[in-house]
């Protein structure tokens, strides 16, 4: 009698070999006898071979189940994995409930797929969101609900975020934005300083808290038509009083921390502050002979006191390639303003001009277009226009291009010139927080809500969605276009360009990783991870009675990599 069956041969250095072999007796005597080598398929392929050896029947699975539905699920995992290894649900709050569970999944959906609420709980029923979180039933009204919820909880949430990111005598950013409104019924909309671009459109101020790193802590709402200084005090307090922190440095741009605040905030005992000087600041110590230029032929920063300064320090410093862009985006603007009035000159010559008054309105229109008129001298005649650049301006305003002066409170004991420097500049992960939020990834603007209390939510909700993406793209660095040497960045010269490590720079030339796999961005990382789809399964040809069962697809290598960064998050 011959039987055949398959031998699994080890090998000590690599893997072992399968052999497809037959069995006979001579005498009393078992023999083997090999028929092929097996090893170059896979296993799948040799355990069907090894089932059918054994007399088991094979049918293909279509013929066994059917899929039902299919849901988008990768990207929903992502999201989930990274809120439960924050501890977000907790953070919300430390009981559970439907409004909690509503938030989660609106929070979740703002990461993934930032929409109007209505338009949020149509989406996501095309993925497995609202089943996770036991919200399949929830409507837009039920949204609102957890959103006033959500504003109640504000305090507590963010004394929590606190407590995890700050301590006594943390650095804190600090800076102010605008997004702008679609209607004009919201007690908050006003007009003021569109940063935007919007002009005319209402508008509503918000202030970002964050660590140094630019994680967010918390978030203020203000009228539109607040001025920067006044958000400060405000925000100091919210820090001394909410999160109970009494050592603390303050770090805002030189339109937050003015020399208002800076008076007001010297009798308050334990806050620290850095901030930078104005223009014209700059220009009467250069004229009166504190700010040496020359000192700059040596090196690119140096610290000095002034008598108009008692009790803080002054870094003054010195970037070249940013003096060369100032200078030549000068020369550029005051070329188009030149383009400008060429065109009204024009029309004086053609006479559809005439008399000084009728040119010079219509100077006016175009002369300070692209902020330079200071530089132009004009010559208005009846039926002539003529203009010169005042070159003699022009040079005494590029004596001060890549110029900027650092102020703060800080002693030399606690905090280096140069580390100063670095702390002002990393202002610029609140920057990055704002684009973000704002056109990116999270879109918060334009705000269509019509009730105070629904923008407020609104806001804190987007800055919610911001905490949980900003720990993923801090765990996902090495498969985003990011840069990953963040620690070297604290070594580097503090006044020269920010410069990406050669790694960061391979990427974006290259658009591969080391593994000649494709670099992402955040948004198409999460869209990559959402072809991981979780399917709906039941018998085949069975009715709607049978039970089902779920599937879901096998992730491939780099939606495995990005599911174990994520399990690197620690809080």
């Amino acid at each position: 009698m011959v039987a055949m069956h398959i031998d699994i041969v080890p090998n000590r250095k690599s893997k072992p070999t399968y052999l497809l072999r037959e069995s006979y007796r001579i005498g009393k005597k078992v023999r083997k006898r090999t028929l092929a080598n097996l090893s170059h398929l896979s296993i799948e392929k040799i355990e069907a071979i090894r089932l059918v050896l054994r007399g088991e029947s094979m049918v293909p699975a279509r013929d066994l189940f059917e899929v039902i539905s299919s849901k988008h699920h990768g990207h929903v995992q992502a999201v989930l994995d990274t809120m439960r290894r924050l501890g977000f649900d907790r953070l919300l709050n430390s009981r559970p409930s439907r409004q909690r569970d509503v938030a989660m999944a609106v929070v979740a959906a703002r990461i993934l797929e930032p929409d109007s609420k209505l338009a949020t709980t149509r989406w996501w029923h095309d993925t497995t969101l609202p089943r996770i979180l036991g919200v399949n039933d929830v409507d837009e009204d039920e949204v609102y609900e957890a959103m006033d919820w959500l504003l109640g909880r504000q305090p507590t949430i963010e004394k929590k975020l606190a407590a995890r990111h700050l301590k006594e005598g943390s650095l804190i950013l600090f800076d102010l934005t605008s997004s702008y409104f679609e209607g004009k019924s919201c007690p908050l909309a006003k007009l003021g300083h569109n940063r935007d671009g919007k002009k005319g459109k209402l508008q509503v101020n918000y202030g970002l808290l964050t660590d140094r790193r630019g994680c967010p802590v918390a978030v203020t709402v203000f009228d539109g038509n607040t001025g920067d200084p006044k958000t400060l005090l405000p925000q100091v307090k919210k820090v001394r009083e909410q999160f109970g922190i009494q050592e603390m440095v303050f770090v805002g741009d030189r339109g937050m921390i003015s020399q208002k605040q800076i008076d007001d905030l010297k009798g308050v005992e334990g806050v620290a502050w850095i901030t930078a000087l104005r223009t014209e600041p700059i220009r009467e110590l250069v004229a009166d002979g504190a700010l040496q230029l020359g000192l700059f032929d040596e090196r690119n920063l140096f610290e000095m006191e002034h008598p108009d300064y008692p009790g803080e320090r002054l870094i003054a410093c010195r970037n070249p390639e940013l003096a060369k862009l100032r200078s030549e985006k000068r020369r550029d603007l005051l070329r188009a303003t030149e383009e400008e009035l060429e065109k009204v000159r024009g029309m004086v010559e053609r006479g559809r001009l005439r008399g000084k008054a009728q040119i010079g309105v219509r100077v006016g229109r175009v002369i300070n277009k692209y902020k330079v008129a200071k530089h132009f001298e004009l010559d208005i005649e009846n039926k002539k226009l003529q203009w010169r650049i005042d070159e003699g301006k022009v040079a005494a305003e590029a004596l001060l291009d890549g110029i900027y002066v650092i102020r703060t409170s800080l002693s030399k004991k606690r905090m280096k010139k140069e580390e100063v420097v670095r702390s002002y500049k990393d202002l610029s992960r609140v920057e990055r927080a704002f684009r973000s939020l704002k056109s990116v990834d999270l879109l918060v603007r334009p705000i269509h809500h019509r009730l105070e209390d629904r923008v407020r939510s609104h806001i804190f909700l987007c800055m919610l969605s911001y905490y949980v993406q900003w720990h993923m793209i801090e765990a996902w660095r090495e498969l985003l276009f990011a840069d990953e040497d963040q620690k070297a960045k604290s070594k580097r010269d503090p006044v020269a360009p920010s410069e990406r490590s050669d790694a960061a720079l391979e990427k974006v030339f290259t658009k591969r990783l080391e593994d000649g796999s494709e670099v992402h961005s955040f948004r198409t990382l999460l869209g990559h991870l959402s072809t991981v789809v979780r399917n709906t399964c039941r018998g085949k040809g069975a009715d709607d009675k049978n039970p089902t069962f779920e599937m879901d697809t096998i992730p491939g290598p780099k939606q495995r990599k990005a599911y174990d960064l994520l399990a690197t998050i620690q809080v």
